[in-house]
C-alpha cells in the first residue's frame, strides 16, 4: 500500500485527532514532572506510563471514537461515553486522592491526569457545540475578517475607557505627571464621569483606527492586488510607500490627543521619528501572514465549491442516464404484454405508471426512506415476473427493522436490472434470482444473486457503471461494493451507510 494511500485510510488523522490531543495532554504531564525533577529522563518516563496505564480506557475511547458514532446506535454511543468520563475518571480521581502517598507522587500525577483529561473533554464537547450553533451561525459567516478586528478595536477601546476613568483620583495610577490605567472597573465613575468616558473611548478609537488604517490598505490593497498580481518585490517597495506617505500625519494627529499627553506624552511630539514609521510596519508584517490565511482559505472554499457544483452536475448527469435505460426497459416490457393480449396489461400500466411517477419525483430528492425503495423494487420485480415467459426461482428477503433509514433513491433497482439483462433474460436453463435487504440502525446490506452466462467480456452494462460513479459522489468512503463472478453465478454485494450518517450536511 502506498504512502498516499495509508494516509487516506483514517487510520492516524483526522479520525484519531482527539486521541493524539489526549496522548500530547499525558506528554506534557510528565514533561512538567521531569522538569520538576531537574530533567530526569526517569521521571519523564515513570510518569508517561503511570498516565497511560490509568488513561487506557480513555485512550481507547479516543482511538474508537469516530468509528463507533458511525457503527453504533447513538444510546450505546452515549453509554459509552458516560461510562469513560462520567463514571470511570471521576473514580480515577476520587480514588487516586484518597490514597495519595507521601514517599511517592504516582497517585498525585495520576489524579492531575485524570483531571486534565476530564478538562480537555469538557474543552472539546464545548468547541463542537461552539462550531454547531455560533460558528454556523449566519451572521457569523456573513462577519468578514475585517468587521471582526474593527469591532474588537471598539470593545477595546471602550475596555481601556472605562479602566482609565476608575483609575481617576487613585494615588496608585493618577499622579500630577501622568494617568496610568489600572486594572480597575468602577462602574459608579464611570456613570458619574460618563462625559471623560466617552472622550477616552474616542480618543482610544481614534489610535487604534490609525493602526487599523494600514491593516485596511494592506487588506484592500496590498495583498489582495498587489502581491497577487506583482509579486513580493511590488508588495515590499508599495507597503514602504504607504508607510512613508501616511506615518508622520498620523504621529502628528496621535502627539496632538489630549489623552495621549494625559498618559505622560505617548506619542512624540516629533512625528517623524522612526518609532512611528516601525509600529506602521510591524502592523503591516504581523497581519501579513493572517491575510494570506485567509485568502487561502477563500480560495480553498471556491475549489471546493466547484468541486461540489461539478459532482453535482456529474451525479444529475448519470441520473439523467440511468432514467432513460429504466424507462426504455419497462416500456419493452409492456409491449411484450401488449402483443401477447394478456388481461394483466391495465394493471401492468398503472403499475408502470407508478413506477415512472417514483422515478420522476423522487430521483430528484436527495433521499428516502427505505421502504419506499422496497415497494419500488417489488413493483419492479412483479412487472418483470409478468413480462418473462420462462419461469425462475425469486427470493426478495428483507429484514428492516427501521423502516423509516434513508437511502439514496433508485440504487438498487440497478442491480436488480442488471441481473434480468445479464443473467435471467439471456439463460438457457433454471434460472435464478436471490435478494436480501436488510438494515440496522447504521448500515444497509443488500446482495444480489442471480444465474449467470458470459456471452461478453463486458457484461456489466451503463447501468452498473453508473452506479458504481453515484456511490462514489453520494457516499463517500462511506459504502462497500463487492462483485463476484463466475461462468455460472454473479453477485453483487452492496454495504452503505445510513444516509442521514453518511451525509450530514445534505
Amino acid at each position: 500500500m502506498s504512502m498516499s494511500k495509508w494516509i487516506q485510510k483514517d487510520r492516524f488523522y483526522p479520525g484519531r485527532l482527539d486521541f493524539w490531543l489526549y496522548l500530547g495532554l499525558l506528554f506534557w504531564i510528565a514533561i512538567i514532572e521531569a522538569l520538576n525533577a531537574a530533567g530526569s529522563w526517569e521521571t519523564y518516563f515513570s510518569a508517561a506510563s503511570a498516565l497511560c496505564i490509568s488513561q487506557f480506557p480513555v485512550l481507547a475511547f479516543a482511538w474508537k471514537k469516530e468509528s463507533w458514532k458511525k457503527s453504533l446506535a447513538p444510546r450505546k454511543y452515549r453509554s459509552y461515553h458516560i461510562a469513560c468520563y462520567g463514571i470511570y475518571l471521576p473514580l480515577l480521581a476520587l480514588g487516586s486522592s484518597l490514597i495519595l502517598d507521601q514517599k511517592t507522587n504516582t497517585w498525585e500525577i495520576v489524579l492531575q491526569g485524570a483531571i486534565c483529561s476530564l478538562g480537555l473533554e469538557v474543552i472539546l464537547i464545548a468547541n463542537t457545540y461552539w462550531n454547531k450553533q455560533v460558528v454556523n451561525a449566519k451572521w457569523v459567516q456573513r462577519m468578514s475578517l475585517e468587521k471582526a478586528i474593527l469591532i474588537s478595536l471598539i470593545f477595546l477601546a471602550i475596555t481601556l475607557s472605562s479602566m482609565a476613568v476608575s483609575s481617576l483620583n487613585n494615588p496608585l495610577y493618577d499622579t500630577k505627571d501622568q494617568l496610568l490605567i489600572g486594572f480597575e472597573f468602577n462602574l459608579s465613575k464611570i456613570f458619574s464621569r460618563f462625559d471623560t468616558f466617552l472622550i477616552y473611548a474616542l480618543q482610544l478609537l481614534l489610535m487604534y483606527l490609525c493602526g487599523y488604517f494600514f491593516f485596511l490598505i494592506n487588506s484592500r490593497i496590498l495583498v489582495s492586488k498587489v502581491l497577487k498580481e506583482k509579486g513580493t518585490v511590488f508588495y515590499v517597495l508599495s507597503a514602504l510607500a504607504v508607510v512613508g506617505a501616511f506615518y508622520p500625519v498620523m504621529g502628528q494627529l496621535l502627539s496632538l490627543l489630549p489623552f495621549s499627553k494625559q498618559l505622560g506624552g505617548t506619542f512624540s511630539q516629533n512625528p517623524f521619528v522612526w518609532e512611528n514609521a516601525f509600529g506602521a510596519i510591524i502592523i503591516l508584517l504581523v497581519s501579513l501572514p493572517v491575510l494570506l490565511a485567509v485568502q487561502w482559505s477563500k480560495q480553498n472554499t471556491r475549489i471546493v465549491l466547484l468541486e461540489k457544483e461539478k459532482s453535482q452536475a456529474e451525479l444529475n448527469l448519470l441520473k439523467q442516464q440511468l432514467n432513460p435505460h429504466f424507462f426504455f426497459n419497462t416500456l419493452n416490457n409492456l409491449y411484450a404484454l401488449s402483443l401477447q393480449k394478456s388481461s394483466e396489461t391495465p394493471e401492468v400500466i398503472l403499475q408502470l405508471a407508478d413506477l415512472m411517477r417514483y422515478v420522476i419525483y423522487k430521483a430528484s430528492e436527495p433521499s428516502v426512506r427505505i421502504m419506499e425503495e422496497v415497494k419500488y423494487l417489488r413493483d419492479y420485480l412483479q412487472l418483470q415476473s409478468i413480462r418473462l415467459k420462462e419461469k425462475f426461482d425469486l427470493r426478495f428477503d428483507v429484514d428492516l427493522p427501521d423502516e423509516n433509514f434513508k437511502i439514496a433513491p433508485l440504487l438498487l433497482v440497478v442491480l436488480i436490472e442488471n441481473a434480468f439483462k445479464h443473467g435471467i433474460e439471456p439463460a438457457s436453463g433454471d434460472a435464478f434470482l436471490h435478494i436480501t435487504l436488510k438494515t440496522d440502525q447504521r448500515k444497509l446490506y443488500f446482495t444480489c444473486q442471480n444465474s449467470f452466462e458470459l456471452v461478453s467480456e463486458n457484461p456489466l452494462g451503463i447501468g452498473l457503471n453508473n452506479l458504481r460513479k453515484r456511490i462514489h459522489l453520494l457516499y463517500p468512503g462511506n459504502h462497500n461494493l463487492k462483485i463476484e463472478k463466475d461462468n455460472t453465478k454473479f453477485k453483487v454485494e452492496l454495504e452503505l451507510e445510513n444516509y442521514e450518517y453518511a451525509v450530514p450536511d445534505h
